[in-house]
């Protein structure tokens, strides 16, 4: 949930996540449709797909993997993911290299190392009787106090270790950001909204619900507003307007149901802007 979406949002999401689904048991037995539901507005889509389908594998066998390798082997789970999750929780001696950590050694160092030796590296500096503490020290240092644009040299614990005390290292700027130009179409009828559902095949937001893209303007349209709405490193400047009649294939929701659908977080925007959700 913390991929895109800041710490204060997060938490009161996280929350009803588990209020939803209290075990693993719970979320496994669920539909991937009232998993994405709940997920809605969070981004990166995929990876409730990928938590579903781990929950799944997780209650067959009856018991969570202890060792990072096993956790790798379910779907959605990368090197890191495996290493914090079997340090912290199961003590296993496997270092971590997130964003924050391979900062700190690049620092320390004073080079950009390749993603291999950023992990032997790490590892060469883990405390192996404490691997989860020293894990989440590291994670935490570089969050908080070796940032990359102003890091806090002053207040770093580690400081007299470091090679560039407080320089930066080429090679790690941040992508520039897409600005993209659309139109989407409010088309309603009675208490209902049309709306397309997204193919499952897709590799963003698959199988979500949203509104049909407007690909050309018709003489009866009506301009309603504009959103903002950025994903990963694109931002969508969304016009939105009315339309009576669409030949885009969809389905008509009615508004009482909204609330129940797995809708993209652009479309939770514009139909909480048109006043259809809260």
């Amino acid at each position: 949930m913390l991929q895109q979406t800041r710490v204060a949002v997060v938490i009161t999401r996280y929350e009803q996540f588990l209020q939803r689904f209290p075990s693993v048991e719970k979320l496994a037995a669920a539909r991937v449709s009232s998993v994405l539901t709940e997920w809605s507005g969070l981004g990166y889509y995929r990876r409730a797909g990928n938590l579903h389908a781990a929950a799944k594998l997780i209650a067959k066998e009856g018991a969570f993997p202890q060792k990072s390798e096993s956790w790798r082997a379910l779907p959605g789970i990368g090197g890191y993911t495996a290493a914090a999750i079997a340090s912290i929780a199961f003590d296993e001696p496997v270092a971590v290299v997130d964003g924050n950590v391979e900062r700190i050694l690049r620092r320390l160092r004073g080079s950009l190392p390749s993603k291999a030796e950023s992990w032997n590296y790490a590892q060469g500096l883990l405390d192996v009787q404490r691997p989860g503490d020293f894990n989440q020290a590291m994670m935490e240092l570089g969050a908080t106090v070796c940032t990359p644009v102003q890091p806090l040299c002053v207040e770093c614990p580690i400081h007299k270790f470091c090679r560039t005390r407080g320089r930066g290292l080429p090679g790690h700027s941040k992508p520039r950001q897409k600005k993209v130009d659309i139109t989407q179409a409010l088309v309603r009828r009675a208490d209902s909204i049309l709306l397309v559902r997204r193919s499952a095949k897709q590799t963003l937001m698959p199988g979500m619900w949203e509104l049909p893209q407007a690909l050309s303007a018709l003489t009866s349209d009506q301009a309603l507003f504009s959103v903002r709405h950025s994903i990963t490193v694109t931002d969508y400047r969304v016009r939105v307007i009315s339309r009576k009649r669409t030949r885009s294939k969809g389905k008509w929701i009615r508004v009482s149901r909204l609330k129940s659908l797995a809708l993209t977080g652009l479309t939770k925007k514009i139909l909480r802007k048109a006043g259809y959700i809260q």
